[in-house]
């Protein structure tokens, strides 16, 4: 099976979320130089076949948009800055956002994590590798989605943060991811990120009581 295929596709977006009974196909805005959210009711998305007459049509600005069924979102590879305009963009072209359950925004240019991913809650991948996230603690907006099971965020500045604490800073947030930065998640990794929690923990209250 080829790297990119199809087919290999489906299986990533099945695999992020076993507990979906189905698997449709993603919404495609990759490489299309997006600089803002709200470019997408510009684009066509990629492999788009013509719509059905009985698809949702929604009026912006004088042009119409088709909303169109799916549960995964590709926005990778873009030059993306902020989040600003996500959820109504969102909203514009799916058809129900809130069974969204994976979301690829890699290799953009954010420097943060926003919470209106809090939005989609059954959210179960997300990928933010090859952006420019500089803070750990931005993680801790994501611990709001109970489903979400796979995350990445290496190649974002924060991965060199916290004095070689950053897995286990995010596992410790995050305690039911499977996978972080493309590696299952072990008992070791969960055993040493509570380790961690409990030695940060010990240090801060050395620091009040002193």
């Amino acid at each position: 099976m080829d790297e990119g295929s199809p087919e290999k596709e489906k299986l990533a977006i099945k695999s992020g979320s076993p507990q979906s009974p189905r698997c449709l196909k993603p919404l495609d805005y990759t490489f299309m130089c997006l600089t803002s959210f709200s470019d997408c009711l510009e684009e066509e998305p990629r492999g788009s076949k013509p719509l059905k007459s009985k698809e949702p049509i929604i009026e912006d600005d004088g042009e119409q948009v088709r909303k169109r069924k799916t549960n995964a979102l590709r926005l990778s590879n873009n030059v993306l800055t902020e989040w600003g305009g996500f959820l109504d963009t969102v909203e514009k072209i799916v058809e129900n956002p809130a069974d969204l359950e994976w979301i690829d925004v890699s290799f953009n240019d954010l420097t943060t994590i926003d919470s209106c991913l809090l939005s989609f809650p059954k959210l179960k991948v997300l990928y933010l590798h090859g952006n420019g996230i500089e803070k750990i603690n931005e993680v801790d907006k994501l611990t709001g989605l109970e489903h979400l099971r796979t995350l990445t965020l290496h190649g974002n500045p924060v991965e060199d943060s916290r004095k070689g604490g950053y897995r286990q800073y995010v596992l410790s947030r995050l305690p039911l991811l499977k996978t972080f930065d493309f590696s299952g998640v072990t008992q070791s990794d969960r055993a040493s990120a509570h380790t961690w929690s409990q030695m940060v923990k010990g240090k801060r209250k050395k620091k009040v009581e002193n």
